[in-house]
């Protein structure tokens, strides 16, 4: 079975124009590459046409996988979202009681996940044990280094 998976109009957006890339560069590409292996003779002990064949298994599979993600995906209607708890889309300032630090990050869908830009995905363990949470709640998050603590200092979209 499929789970559906949430997606940012951005983030949709995305997965669209790679799986348009796939179909409509790469796959032509991966037939190109069959065929000239393929004039090259006996293939039978044709190492370039096997590998040409594989290559393009991997990308269908691919292109499989993205198409059946895109048919579970769900476009986020960010009017709907409550303000008042940290769900997906929120951005969350955080202190970490444990040092001090103060952090923000904003909860997207794992696909959009990217640390660099300060988000963070809903399924990971930070994620997961912000989600729900309110404003001057105390978040207990479990990861592999033990337990850590931070406080929900503000939560906005």
């Amino acid at each position: 079975m499929s789970k559906v998976s949430y997606y940012t109009a951005e983030g949709l957006k995305k997965l669209r124009e790679e799986l348009s890339y796939l179909k409509d560069v790469e796959r032509p590409k991966a037939s190109k590459a069959i065929g000239e292996a393929r004039d090259k003779g006996d293939l039978s002990e044709n190492a370039e046409y096997d590998a040409a064949k594989e290559a393009q298994g991997l990308l269908e599979l691919r292109i499989s996988k993205m198409e059946e993600t895109l048919s579970n995906a769900r476009l986020i209607d960010e009017s709907q979202l409550d303000t008042s708890k940290a769900l997906i889309l929120s951005t969350v300032k955080l202190k970490n009681l444990n040092n001090g630090m103060e952090m923000k990050y904003t909860l997207v869908a794992e696909s959009e996940a990217n640390l660099k830009a300060a988000k963070i995905s809903v399924n990971s363990p930070i994620g997961q044990g912000l989600l729900g949470k309110k404003v001057g709640e105390i978040a207990e998050i479990a990861v592999p280094n033990g337990i850590l603590k931070f406080e929900i200092l503000e939560i906005s979209r």
